[in-house]
């Protein structure tokens, strides 16, 4: 096979992070190699479907507000610059008991930034939203910048503007291997089609990532998740874009759910989904399908609290999660090669960081560090599950 040795970064995976990654560099002006076993923005691992929650009063954690931040200015950043629209902001409504991590960790975030916020009765969020009926106990956090990230349009432009910038971009062409020199200088990459050489590696592999990462000592569990959009009983116009926020409810016995107001073709409907309550698979062994158990569990939560959007069911969609055991992102430079940078483990709620990750993961590779606080990140803090 003839090697190819002139690229400054090789990404592997343009997905969510290594599309931004590739823009970031390309702008930059590094040589880009990115290698995809899929079409662009395909909709076989974690970055489709239609929309992805954004806000800022993480309840996750307070360390990665600062992120949230700088993310915002990156995709208003990316939409100036391509024309695109990418991301819409809806307002966004946190619902729980007050003790639920969603309302508590909500507010704690928000209190430690400073960042705007509302909080509601139950008789305050129908009354504002009467797509909802919560339960008398329920409370809401509501944030007006929350909204909705495009991930398919977020993925396409990347990966426009990066080629705009002089990215050299391969699909369906899967990588079969990579190796990092032991000098910490210079990395190679084999796939079906060649060999390519490079100074500097970025794996940003979605669900890949675990068989890529074996060596890294992190346990990465991919977990089966669904979609799902249905048709609202009395019409779609109270879901729409303008009278309906994203949300983020977690109902009396702590289940998760998220969803979105309609910004569509009224025939998609509105969008919801469970949130951590997936079933293991690999990327090879997934089940596309859905079953009537999964809608009729959807439909147990949309009667209790959201009974207009209990109508027909249209459609659903499968995705991938891929996460660590304690939830939050690996986002650092290799623990044994400097020259290898990493991007894995976004554990489900990730897609909204894709515009910093791209930034970051560029002032890894191009200075070796980067001033954005990522601490949280290290694969480090799993050091005691390291396979030797």
């Amino acid at each position: 096979m003839q090697v190819s040795t002139h690229y400054d970064v090789i990404i592997i995976g343009l997905g969510a992070m290594g599309s931004t990654a590739a823009y970031q560099l390309a702008k930059k002006g590094q040589r880009v190699l990115g290698l995809e076993q899929y079409g662009p923005a395909h909709d076989l691992g974690s970055s489709h479907g239609g929309s992805r929650i954004i806000r800022q009063s993480y309840f996750e954690d307070p360390a990665y507000v600062p992120l949230l931040l700088r993310a915002y200015e990156l995709w208003n950043e990316i939409e100036r610059e391509s024309g695109q629209e990418i991301l819409t902001v809806t307002g966004g409504l946190m619902m729980g008991p007050p003790d639920s991590l969603t309302v508590s960790g909500s507010i704690e975030s928000s209190k430690q930034w400073n960042l705007a916020y509302e909080i509601l009765e139950a008789k305050d969020i129908y009354k504002r939203f009467p797509a909802f009926t919560p339960s008398p106990a329920t409370v809401a956090l509501y944030e007006e910048r929350a909204g909705f990230v495009r991930p398919e349009a977020s993925v396409y432009t990347h990966l426009l503007q990066a080629e705009k910038y002089g990215a050299e971009l391969h699909f369906f062409e899967e990588v079969m291997s990579w190796e990092a020199h032991p000098s910490g200088e210079g990395v190679r990459v084999v796939t079906a089609n060649g060999i390519y050489e490079a100074g500097k590696i970025i794996i940003s592999a979605g669900a890949w990532a675990p068989d890529l990462l074996r060596d890294l000592g992190v346990s990465l569990q991919v977990e089966r998740h669904v979609q799902m959009f249905f048709e609202p009983t009395q019409g779609i116009d109270i879901f729409s874009v303008g009278k309906q926020p994203i949300y983020i409810w977690e109902a009396d016995d702590y289940v998760q759910l998220y969803g979105f107001p309609s910004f569509g073709l009224k025939a998609e409907g509105a969008k919801v989904a469970f949130f951590r309550k997936g079933t293991a698979c690999t990327p090879e062994t997934i089940d596309r399908n859905i079953y009537e158990d999964e809608v009729n569990m959807m439909r147990h939560y949309l009667s209790q609290g959201i009974p207009q959007l209990n109508g027909r069911f249209l459609q659903g969609k499968t995705c991938m999660y891929t996460n660590t055991p304690d939830e939050h992102f690996v986002i650092s430079l290799h623990p044994e090669y400097p020259q290898v940078a990493i991007a894995a483990g976004f554990s489900g709620h990730g897609f909204k960081f894709a515009s910093v990750v791209g930034e970051i993961l560029a002032d890894l590779v191009i200075e070796g560090k980067t001033n954005h606080p990522i601490d949280l990140f290290t694969p480090q803090r799993f050091a005691a599950n390291k396979i030797v």
